[in-house]
């Protein structure tokens, strides 16, 4: 039996996309349970039975204390992944705690004169030691203790093989030296090998898991730049959210006045510079009032919103961090908002796709923008009754593609 190295698990997922990455509570405590915690507790059942020579040791309340102590020890093991580093050492002392305070209770203080409960406190005690010795270490030191502590889990078995030996030998047989006999030595060294070239292993997969953790992370933060995270974390725990479909939305469009003008006389540098300064400026705003997707493109931003006040409530702000950010340019933006019917989704073609928002309800916010002036917050009539908004100032305003004048309020 080969027992790998324990992998760790480095934090406590705060949402889909990190419990995707680092797994979730579920998998950590199995990971912990069965890579390490029940390690002893499976060994020590073997020896019971052995020992007794029946299966009537599954009845017996050693048997449930010590499983209760290893499920018990995992469970905290797994919660603390992101603890501090004495967790590590403590942690692994649950178990043989729980087990011994049962046990005391039932056996009193001959439980110590049984070689395998000295050595569930030796083994927990020697594993813990490395565990907290490697925590928050990288580089060779910390893939040394990693392959010693797969070394040391692995000799588990080896010591309960000679505990089995020694209680179950002849009593002529105790004087002669345990390591007398070929096949011990054998034995030993096989299971201390195999430790070694599991922990080996182990360092490898931490490596490697290393590797993909942070190059999820990267591609996660690429997706975010095109999904937005609110969008990118409904994907993730369901794909068909990325399907498209018809919904009603908020349709915000926000354009700087004159920019193509002042852009004519500045630097690229320059240019740019500005353009980030005013993006920043949208993305504060955005992380408060969280729009279902916002995209930028040359001094334009669009965002669409599940909701017409809050849709509004980000307009305002936009407003004001949008003339924060262009005054020292002499520049300001105008906004417009509307509500109606757009198709949503992924969009594109086989190699290339993109979630976008289509339709003439889109069309429409960007005309009610280009009539506001610097400063200004259009709504068209029907975002004013979708928000149930007083009537405020309203004007009349001739927009390309469509028939008839549009009727648009000035938010107050």
């Amino acid at each position: 039996m080969i027992l790998p190295g324990r992998v760790e698990v480095s934090a406590n997922p705060a949402g889909p996309i990190e419990t995707a990455i680092e797994g979730s509570g579920r998998e950590r405590f199995l990971l912990e349970l069965f890579s390490s915690s029940a390690v002893f507790p499976v060994a020590n059942l073997l020896l019971e039975l052995l020992l007794g020579g029946s299966a009537r040791y599954f009845l017996d309340p050693d048997f449930h204390a010590i499983m209760l102590a290893a499920l018990v020890q995992a469970g905290f093991l797994a919660h603390r992944a992101a603890g501090p580093a004495p967790w590590r050492l403590a942690g692994n002392l649950v178990g043989p705690a729980i087990y011994t305070a049962v046990e005391l209770s039932l056996e009193g203080a001959r439980f110590f004169s049984a070689p395998h409960h000295v050595a569930y406190w030796a083994f927990s005690l020697a594993i813990g030691a490395l565990q907290q010795l490697r925590w928050g270490r990288n580089g060779r030191l910390a893939d040394a203790l990693l392959v010693l502590e797969s070394v040391v889990r692995s000799m588990i078995l080896f010591a309960m093989y000679a505990i089995y030996e020694s209680l179950s030998a002849p009593a002529d047989a105790a004087a002669t030296p345990f390591f007398a006999d070929g096949a011990h030595v054998f034995i030993g060294s096989a299971m201390a090998l195999l430790g070694l070239v599991a922990g080996i292993a182990a360092v490898a997969s931490q490596r490697y898991l290393a590797i993909l953790r942070a190059l999820s992370r990267r591609l996660r933060r690429y997706s975010e730049w095109f999904l937005g995270r609110a969008l990118l974390e409904e994907a993730v725990s369901d794909p068909q959210r990325l399907a498209l479909q018809r919904r009603s939305r908020a349709i915000l469009f926000m354009d700087v006045r004159g920019f193509t003008a002042w852009s004519e006389t500045e630097s690229p540098e320059s240019v740019v510079a500005a353009l980030n300064a005013y993006y920043s400026a949208a993305e504060s705003v955005f992380a408060r009032h969280a729009p279902i997707r916002f995209k930028f493109a040359a001094d334009e931003v669009m965002a669409v919103f599940a909701e017409p006040l809050v849709a509004l409530a980000a307009a305002r702000e936009l407003a004001g961090a949008a003339d924060a950010s262009l005054r020292p340019q002499g520049l300001g933006a105008g906004i417009g908002l509307h509500w109606g019917p757009v198709v949503e989704g992924l969009m594109g073609g086989p190699e290339m796709q993109s979630y976008d928002a289509i339709g003439d309800t889109v069309n429409t916010a960007k005309r009610i923008e280009g009539a506001a002036a610097r400063g200004e917050i259009l709504l068209s009539e029907a975002f004013r009754g979708a928000a149930s908004l007083e009537t405020g100032p309203t004007r009349s305003i001739v927009v390309k593609g469509k028939s008839a004048p549009l009727q648009v309020h000035l938010d107050a």
